[in-house]
């Protein structure tokens, strides 16, 4: 079971590319829509995240409650969807939400401005001025969007196996060097690895689930890392006591396995609600 993440250019043919790539591959297509009717299989309205979509939240987003579920619904959301089997994921911050994984292959859409601006000018049936706004809107958005929920740069190569430029291929084409680049760097062992690998991001994102929406538990910034039964908790905590009761809160979500707690107590830490 392998990943492939679409990270794309608005205007650069990435859903064109991620959808052809998924029909030559056999692979589930997983996009915005698919992670949001997820996301609504868990009793959650989507439209409360549409401001943290692909973008910076505001500065009072941004102290909002709402910026963390919204974060950890779509990694929940996320995971769950590769589950099932080999998907291409597109957008979203997937290529950092599963970059801990050996079986996945993270691309990058690009394409020079002039050409973008010709497709959004056809697209939105807009003038050269608005289409060169829609996309520098776009462009700022995804930066911040980047930095903002998972602290790397959105245009930085290094942080992709591979960058392609449409400006110059077909979706199709894309599609197929992507997939040749797929069939000869992910081997079976690192699929196995990445089913194994991807059931201990799973357990993990269901500790956190337990102990702050379920038992509702003040961890802040908590993290659960699995390594096979044995699972580490991580955040700040106010007092020994909510410590405890995280700890506790993680046996009963992983009652076959070993807890471990690297929680630090900061007393009087507080965060806006």
């Amino acid at each position: 079971m392998a990943i492939i993440t679409i990270s794309r250019e608005l205007a650069a043919m990435g859903d064109e590319t991620a959808q052809e790539l998924s029909k030559i591959l056999g692979y589930r297509f997983v996009d915005k829509q698919t992670l949001e009717e997820r996301i609504k299989s868990y009793g959650v309205a989507g439209r409360k995240f549409e401001r943290y979509d692909e973008r910076k939240p505001s500065f009072w987003a941004s102290l909002s409650q709402d910026r963390d579920d919204y974060l950890h619904y779509l990694k929940t959301a996320m995971l769950a969807e590769a589950d099932k089997g080999g998907c291409v994921v597109i957008g979203r911050g997937a290529s950092a939400v599963f970059r801990s994984l050996p079986g996945v292959l993270s691309v990058f859409l690009v394409a020079p401005v002039p050409i973008r601006c010709e497709r959004v000018k056809s697209y939105f049936h807009c003038d050269e001025k608005r289409a060169r706004q829609i996309i520098d809107q776009s462009d700022r958005d995804r930066i911040g969007f980047h930095r903002y929920f998972f602290d790397i740069e959105w245009k930085e190569p290094s942080n992709y196996h591979l960058t392609l430029n449409t400006g110059v291929l077909h979706p199709s084409s894309a599609a197929e060097i992507i997939k040749f680049h797929r069939d000869r760097v992910i081997t079976g062992e690192m699929e196995d690895q990445n089913t194994a690998r991807l059931e201990e991001l799973i357990l993990g994102q269901q500790v956190v689930h337990h102990i702050a929406y379920e038992k509702e538990i003040a961890i802040h910034f908590l993290e659960a890392l699995a390594a096979g039964k044995t699972v580490t908790l991580y955040g700040v905590a106010n007092s020994q006591s909510q410590v405890e009761a995280a700890i506790a809160a993680a046996r009963e979500a992983v009652p076959a396995g070993s807890i471990t707690s690297e929680i630090q107590v900061v007393q009087e830490y507080s965060v806006v609600p």
